[in-house]
């Protein structure tokens, strides 16, 4: 059926020709400069079935045919099909384009999003190239295309690479060139994200000033590597995005540093206050690792602890309680065999609300939040106060179990009633990954290709002239 219906299609496109200046019909049966002859008295619905059947290239072709045909081959809700069943989820381009088509800048702003055209939009992402995306984290790095469903590959973060005293310059170059050579890229062709991990979220002298020389470090290193063009957002803010939103208080439990960062249409609030709590994912692996070494269990690295963590830990919804509890559990470490923990499995997790019970001069998870939350109140920077409401938690140790729903009820415990109404705390979306994510949608929003495109020779011009060479949000 699909083949007859597509000889039958070419056929009419090649009687089609040249066409006139059409005239004007009914909505149903628009004119037709000459006779189509049975396409003539088809309905709309079944001609916009078969315009479905034949796909999105004969769709397009079809517009040439007349006035009536180019009226319905673009319209909106035939090419949203279209999206719906393409490779990226109908969500995430419907976001992407409503949300971040007009740019990071024009965000600190309420203009209501122009018109869209889903036809632009499928055929934009038909002929985007390939970005690369390296979402540098503090722990360890996610690198791959946009166009792929997943991360391609990981490794060491780029402090780890070279020596640890040798120039950023260098350990950059390192890190970058590694990267392109296994994911075999031509550098002058691709554009490149860039997630840079939270270090430095204060807004100190100190902090601005490390996260500038970062940031030079990273444009001299990818200027050299003649990269056409550079997107450089921070982690948290990508995080935000993969979920859906550009408002709100991201929880980016880092390797080292919990960093608790308010975000207003995708600026990150440092006027506000960022919270940063001096305790990660590697406090609590060091923590499991000290609760196992007591009960005597053996083990061979911190490799097998984190694995451990990973796959056995939880956060208890009530400490007291749960240390009430004996709840057992067992994982198969490859190579090493079978391990059992039992109250460890919570004890560990705790240690994020409970500092003191490690040995770490910290404050706690929750109130770092509440604090954050309590500072974006008294701002009143928006109408709306709804936007600080929605906490979002990334990071590898931020997918445990039972940390969300945990972290919500302490904070409805520390504020007040008419500031906790409507909290609500919501996981990584897409796991560890999620900052990679939010970075996958800025580079398939149609506008930031063409915005990317940038002369090598007029880069290295600007660059030379210590201007900024590439399009970037910071």
């Amino acid at each position: 059926m699909a083949m007859l219906l597509k000889k039958v299609w070419e056929s009419m496109l090649s009687r089609s020709g040249s066409t006139s200046n059409p005239g004007r019909g009914s909505l149903d049966f628009p004119a037709r400069p000459f006779s189509m002859g049975a396409f003539d008295q088809l309905p709309t619905d079944v001609f916009m079935q078969i315009l479905r059947m034949l796909g999105p290239r004969d769709a397009a072709r079809a517009r040439a045919v007349c006035w009536a045909w180019k009226s319905l081959a673009s319209d909106n809700m035939l090419w949203i099909f279209f999206l719906q069943n393409g490779k990226e989820p109908w969500d995430s381009v419907v976001f992407a384009e409503s949300h971040l088509r007009v740019g990071f800048r024009s965000m600190m702003y309420l203009d209501p999003p122009s018109e869209l055209s889903f036809m632009h939009t499928y055929a934009q992402r038909e002929n985007v190239p390939g970005t690369i995306i390296i979402d540098g984290g503090s722990g360890y790095c996610k690198y791959g295309w946009s166009k792929f469903s997943s991360p391609s590959g990981r490794c060491a973060t780029f402090l780890e690479f070279g020596n640890i005293e040798s120039p950023m310059h260098s350990r950059l170059r390192h890190f970058f060139t590694t990267i392109y050579t296994r994911m075999q890229v031509k550098p002058p062709t691709q554009p490149i994200i860039v997630s840079i991990p939270i270090c430095h979220s204060d807004d100190t002298e100190s902090a601005r000033a490390s996260r500038r020389q970062l940031r030079e470090a990273i444009y001299a290193v990818l200027a050299d590597l003649n990269a056409p063009a550079i997107c450089a957002v921070d982690q948290a803010v990508l995080a935000l995005y993969a979920s859906k939103r550009t408002s709100g208080i991201v929880v980016n439990i880092g390797f080292h540093v919990t960093s608790v960062v308010p975000i207003l249409r995708g600026k990150v609030m440092r006027e506000v206050g960022v919270e940063i709590v001096g305790q990660g994912a590697l406090k609590v692996t060091g923590f499991l690792r000290e609760l196992m070494q007591q009960r005597g269990i053996a083990f061979e690295s911190l490799y097998t602890v984190r694995t451990l963590k990973e796959k056995l830990c939880y956060v208890a919804a009530d400490y007291e309680a749960e240390l009430r509890k004996d709840n057992p559990a067992s994982f198969e470490v490859a190579g090493e065999g079978w391990f059992t923990l039992s109250k460890e499995r919570f004890q560990a997790t705790e240690i994020l609300f409970q500092p003191h019970i490690g040995g770490v001069r910290a404050m706690g998870l929750h109130r770092a939040v509440a604090l954050c939350i309590d500072h974006c109140a008294a701002s009143e920077i928006a109408i709306d106060d709804g936007w600080y409401k929605t906490v979002v938690l990334t990071g590898g140790t931020a997918c445990l179990p039972g940390l969300p729903e945990r972290l919500e009820n302490e904070l409805r415990k520390l504020l007040e009633p008419s500031i906790s109404d409507g909290i609500k705390v919501l996981p990584p979306s897409h796991g560890a990954d999620s900052a990679w994510f939010g970075a996958k949608l800025i580079s398939n929003v149609s506008t930031f290709p063409q915005a990317w495109c940038v002369d090598k020779k007029q880069l290295r011009q600007k660059y030379r002239r210590n201007a900024s060479p590439y399009p970037i949000a910071w």
